[in-house]
């Protein structure tokens, strides 16, 4: 038409030709969601860190903990209810740094009352708040080890928000959207206790981001070596610059070959060296290894705890004055979080809650390392 505008006639043939339209919504536009290559990547990330997970939860449980390797399968909501007991527990920590998307771990309540009665030492504890926080925090020591691996992994500081955690039935679990997500089994056995399992789940976005930027690295670590300078003898170029010499050798010599009937430098009749490339030990992970042994010896020590509501500076007339029914003003609004300190120095803060018939504290804000280091001047 002369004015580029449709008739009612050609819009109505266009919507009939879209009914028949078949719209593939899988993720690269056709095959597997997640690749072979892709799983390999991921999994040999996860399975890096499988033991340090478990040392972790060692000294976090302070009882023999053995963590399996994962197993990943690719899973629908529906798939995963069919596997899940009535209510599981539910630690979400999704990553906010680094990477985004979604991540969480599932428990059945059974591992939670284990882990939680482990930490706060009483076994078969209910599972309230307190039990929940530290089932929320075991889960955070682990998902901290694998956030630091896959950020090694793809050359990023990868971060996760605080642990959301709750007691839920199967039919309430916050999944990753999408119509598949990726889920992880691990085989969780602590001492004394019968095997349990551990689910951990990822959107498939995350896992595809991370096999895609580990693989990239593994790429590019691998062009670095295919690129370093070699010398004509075939030898790798020590001394850099690639035809250069070391001094006192003639142009186009190489080590071991005779001048003058002598092989220049090795004295006669003796062979070449053999030289390779210098390799390092991998200090961060050694070092890791050796902070985790020094702390465990520090577990058992006792150290003061003590909450502290508020303070206030009295004249020694006023505090000679003080009798029954003296009310004491303190420096603190009504309302404002309680100072906890061990031995004597400021850590964290809190809110003084009831527990049955005994105050407590909830920890509601860790102090900075900064601000506990301003406390000592």
């Amino acid at each position: 038409m002369s004015d580029g505008s449709l008739s009612q006639d050609e819009i109505d043939a266009l919507l009939q030709e879209t009914d028949s339209l078949e719209i593939d919504t899988t993720m690269g536009g056709g095959g597997e969601p997640l690749s072979e290559q892709e799983k390999e990547q991921f999994l040999n990330i996860l399975n890096e860190v499988a033991e340090s997970q478990a040392s972790n939860l060692n000294i976090l449980i302070r009882k023999n903990v053995t963590l399996g390797k994962p197993v990943l399968e690719l899973k629908s909501r529906d798939e995963l209810a069919g596997e899940l007991t009535e209510e599981v527990i539910e630690v979400k920590l999704d990553f906010s740094d680094g990477i985004k998307g979604e991540h969480s771990y599932l428990l059945t309540l059974e591992s939670a009352v284990s882990i939680a009665g482990s930490m706060i030492g009483q076994p078969g504890v209910e599972i309230d708040d307190a039990a929940l926080s530290a089932v929320a925090e075991a889960m955070s020591q682990i998902s901290g080890t694998a956030s630091t691996e896959i950020g090694n992994r793809i050359d990023r500081t990868v971060k996760t928000n605080p642990p959301d955690f709750k007691k839920t039935s199967k039919e309430d679990i916050r999944l990753p959207q999408g119509d598949n997500f990726v889920k992880l089994e691990y085989s969780l056995t602590l001492e004394g206790e019968a095997p349990t399992k551990l689910i951990e789940l990822y959107s498939l976005s995350v896992v595809k981001e991370i096999a895609a930027l580990s693989s990239r690295g593994g790429e590019q670590a691998q062009a670095g070596m295919e690129a370093a300078p070699v010398s004509p003898g075939g030898q790798p170029d020590i001394f850099g610059g690639g035809a250069a010499q070391p001094p006192g050798f003639l142009p186009g010599q190489t080590f071991g070959q005779p001048v003058g009937g002598q092989a220049l430098g090795f004295g006669t009749g003796q062979p070449p060296p053999n030289v390779q490339p210098v390799q390092f030990a991998n200090l961060q992970s050694s070092g890791a290894a050796g902070d985790q042994g020094n702390i465990g010896l520090l577990m058992d020590v006792f150290m003061e705890m003590t909450v502290e509501l508020g303070r206030t500076k009295k004249l020694i007339r006023e505090i000679l004055g003080i009798g029954e029914g003296t009310i004491i003003e303190l420096d603190k609004l009504a309302g404002e979080p309680v100072d906890i300190l061990v031995n004597h120095k400021l850590i964290a803060k809190g809110e003084v809650v009831v527990i049955d018939e005994n105050f407590g504290v909830r920890v509601t804000e860790i102090v900075s390392p900064m601000e506990r280091m301003s406390d000592l001047t």
